[in-house]
């Protein structure tokens, strides 16, 4: 059974940063594809950035040079390092894997940017 928990999320002021964590079990990240998504309120789900088990990240436009994603193989965990945070980042932000054609996601953690 996969299970993908996030952590990390809270309130933080326009300009800080942010660490999410996504503790993975039942899947081994190094060897499928991972990422973050996020949702805002009323619109669709996006992908955020990408992690391959192999090859280069990848990063939506408007966050490239601020967001980071890695992963810790030891700890089959992944990161999302968010810096320069602006209001329109604020989301449910959500970790996902895809494993053999089977997608899986988490149960989401609220980032919110608010002076």
């Amino acid at each position: 059974q996969v299970q993908l928990v996030e952590s990390g999320g809270g309130l933080v002021q326009p300009g800080g940063s942010l660490r999410l964590s996504c503790a993975a079990s039942g899947i081994i990240v190094r060897y499928n594809t991972m990422g973050w998504y996020r949702q805002a309120p009323g619109k669709q789900r996006e992908l955020v950035a990408t992690i391959p088990s192999g090859g280069t990240t990848n990063y939506a436009d408007s966050v490239k040079g601020r967001f980071t994603i890695s992963r810790d193989n030891a700890k089959n965990t992944v990161y999302l390092e968010m810096n320069s945070l602006k209001p329109e980042d604020t989301a449910v932000y959500y970790c996902n894997a895809v494993s053999r054609s089977y997608t899986y996601w988490g149960q989401g953690t609220q980032v919110t940017v608010s002076s």
